[in-house]
């Protein structure tokens, strides 16, 4: 393993002496790893060095600049900026790029430091080596600690309180004593409402199922496209919602692929998103595919309900549409956040920007349309490693499909290791799940192509 040619000669221009350590592209990085992104405002650049395990705060770094406008440069400059000095990725050491760069002083409280290298490894310094290369960069402080921004207990958490404390806080909306009637949410679809109807009625058939889709045209088209999917590899014409629901998705899918279309359309798509992420439809897609295929490893014995596991994961990001209607103002500095701390979990993000998160938001929201409790568990404890509740399955299996997509650089799951003990509560092998996923990535082009 080797570095690249332009950091090693930035390394020996200050006399610097340096160990190399292995680490895989798209996992954790280790405790004392510095992490690094490039902002822009115009035609200002900045290369910004923080620790890896910590949020940076854009709003410290407008402080610290002078330049409101401040943002995430787009992944084009970044890549183009990157290859100009041979580098595959941006690296954590002052100066590498030249433009001016600013570092936490955070980085410099450790005894020992790795910064990302630019390519795959590591660049392993004593701390006082790295201060050796801070002569041109600028010291800060705009980085926070993601322990700060963690909640305690899980059974010590009340969402409706956090929601309600948030609203008040963060929203001109009049505090009411029914958060409910606070928010004023627009009402469970009628075509949400009808489908529940039929997913309880014991006598409910394809006929009925048929007949409820092919009232809502654009859903119609979307299942007979699923259907007509080179995922799903059926070699005949499918010609009508009927064809696709006996010849090749099944009642069971398309009803709850009906559910999660018409909830997932019942609010708005916001305008504004992070750069860089997968789009919300896609991720959905992408989710559900994923946890059905975990639930196919599981011996059948011990699987989750196939449907409502599906359900769960097409519904998984549910609360991202929830927080952009009811805090639009804020929506947009969180997109900002996520972009420039692509590595964290968008509930750190959330917590800091509201003290709430979105799979709080959208669990209570779906209790209140009665849906499902396995699909509310599911959304509401999907980034919990250590939920081991009733319907926990739902939320362990969204935790693993996102974590091991993500490491294919799929959705907006953290690059995180997943604890042993998930797979042993789920009882799935993890050679099998991570095999699954690939499968999953592998047939990305025909998943989409549904979209």
């Amino acid at each position: 393993m080797a570095i690249p040619a332009a950091l090693d000669s930035l390394l020996r221009e200050h006399n610097i002496q340096y160990d190399l350590q292995d680490h895989l592209p798209n996992t954790a990085l280790p405790q004392d790893a510095v992490r690094a992104v490039l902002l822009a405002d115009g035609e200002q650049r900045f290369h910004v060095l923080f620790p890896a395990h910590s949020l940076l705060d854009l709003n410290a770094v407008r402080q610290q600049t002078g330049l409101a406008q401040l943002r995430a440069m787009a992944v084009a400059e970044v890549n183009a900026l990157c290859e100009s000095r041979n580098f595959q990725q941006v690296p954590a050491l002052p100066c590498a790029l030249g433009v001016a760069t600013l570092v936490d002083r955070k980085l410099l409280a450790n005894n020992g430091i790795a910064l990302v290298s630019g390519n795959d490894g590591l660049v392993r310094l004593r701390t006082e080596q790295f201060q050796q290369s801070l002569d041109q960069a600028v010291l800060g402080n705009f980085s926070i600690d993601i322990t700060e921004l963690q909640h305690g207990k899980l059974d010590a958490v009340d969402d409706v309180e956090a929601i309600t404390h948030a609203v008040a806080n963060f929203t001109q909306l009049r505090l009411k004593q029914r958060l409910q009637e606070t928010l004023e949410i627009p009402p469970l679809p009628d075509t949400a409402q009808r489908i529940l109807k039929l997913r309880v009625d014991p006598n409910a058939d394809v006929r009925n199922l048929t007949t409820l889709v092919e009232t809502d045209p654009p859903l119609a088209a979307q299942v007979v496209s699923w259907a007509s999917s080179p995922y799903y590899a059926y070699t005949g014409k499918i010609k009508s919602v009927h064809d696709a629901i006996v010849r090749v998705l099944g009642f069971d899918v398309v009803l709850n692929l009906a559910l999660g279309m018409s909830l997932g359309k019942s609010l708005s798509l916001p305008k504004d998103s992070p750069a860089g992420f997968t789009t919300y439809w896609q991720q959905a897609v992408y989710c559900a595919t994923a946890v059905e295929s975990l639930v196919g490893c599981i011996a059948v014995k011990h699987r989750p309900i196939i449907g409502i596991a599906y359900l769960s994961g097409l519904l998984h990001n549910f609360g991202h549409l929830v927080m952009a209607e009811i805090f639009p103002p804020y929506f947009s500095s969180y997109c900002r956040l996520q972009e420039v701390n692509p590595q964290l979990n968008y509930t750190t993000i959330e917590r800091h920007l509201l003290g709430i998160t979105r799979d709080q938001m959208a669990g209570w929201l779906m209790r209140m349309w009665s849906m499902p409790d396995e699909v509310c568990t599911g959304v509401r404890f999907q980034n919990e490693a250590e939920y081991a509740g009733e319907n926990s399955a739902y939320a362990n299996l969204i935790f693993i499909a996102m974590r091991l997509l993500r490491r294919h650089g799929i959705g907006n799951a953290p690059l995180e290791s997943i604890p042993q003990e998930m797979f042993e509560r789920l009882q799935l092998d993890p050679d099998k799940a991570v095999n699954a996923i690939q499968n999953v990535v592998d047939a990305s082009q025909e998943i989409i192509g549904q979209m």
